[in-house]
């Protein structure tokens, strides 16, 4: 489990291709404090277990399925990845629950000034949008944001200077593609009133799970 606050932006050294999988070698510093084999990191909002790592880098495998949803695939050497630690109980919890499961993949449509901040417009598969709502929490490239307004097949988040200067967005741009993790409490909410959809929530269903 992660937070979507980023601790470092990292770059991608390596990355090798066995069929569809893929081995990943990230250059950083700061996330290898204490890191031992087998810590999931959070690369760009997906969670990778570490299998080897050194005084400036540590190596993960990525799984064909892994590969399939994410921005790994237009990745390269040199790309620059926004990374993780997963959260450690007892730590103050400033983004929102993030799991590290990529739901699918965006693609940046506009990025623009909006006085002290700026303004991303993301496109993504309806289905995705159907798990959002206005003012609610999103991961992009596994930052925590906040959602301003969501549309049928895309939606914006406000950027602050502190989270552009700090995270891979600050080289993101129009055209690109990122990883999508939308938020956990929404999706099951979806996912319960998708399983009443054919006989309808009424008040009488709603009283039967214990709401009044």
């Amino acid at each position: 489990m992660f937070t979507g606050l980023v601790e470092e932006v990292g770059s991608i050294r390596s990355m090798h291709r066995t069929g569809n999988a893929m081995k990943v070698t990230v250059t950083c510093h700061q996330i290898l404090k204490g890191l031992k084999k087998g810590d999931s990191i959070a690369v760009n909002g997906v969670c990778l277990t570490v299998t080897s790592f050194g005084s400036d880098f540590f190596t993960a495998d990525i799984m064909p399925e892994t590969v399939k949803k994410t921005n790994f695939k237009s990745l390269s050497p040199r790309s620059l990845v926004n990374l993780e630690r997963a959260l450690a109980v007892g730590e103050r919890m400033g983004g929102h629950f993030v799991q590290g499961h990529v739901d699918g993949e965006g693609k940046i449509l506009s990025r623009i000034p909006y006085d002290n901040a700026v303004l991303f417009t993301i496109q993504v598969p309806e289905e995705l949008t159907d798990w959002m709502v206005d003012q609610g929490s999103v991961a992009v490239n596994g930052i925590s944001l906040t959602i301003v307004k969501v549309e049928s097949e895309s939606f914006s988040v406000s950027i602050i200077p502190h989270t552009l200067e700090a995270t891979q967005l600050k080289e993101a741009r129009t055209g690109d593609s990122v990883n999508i993790e939308c938020d956990l409490v929404g999706k099951y909410v979806a996912k319960l009133a998708h399983g009443y959809s054919s006989v309808g929530v009424t008040e009488n269903v709603l009283r039967k799970h214990g709401f009044s």
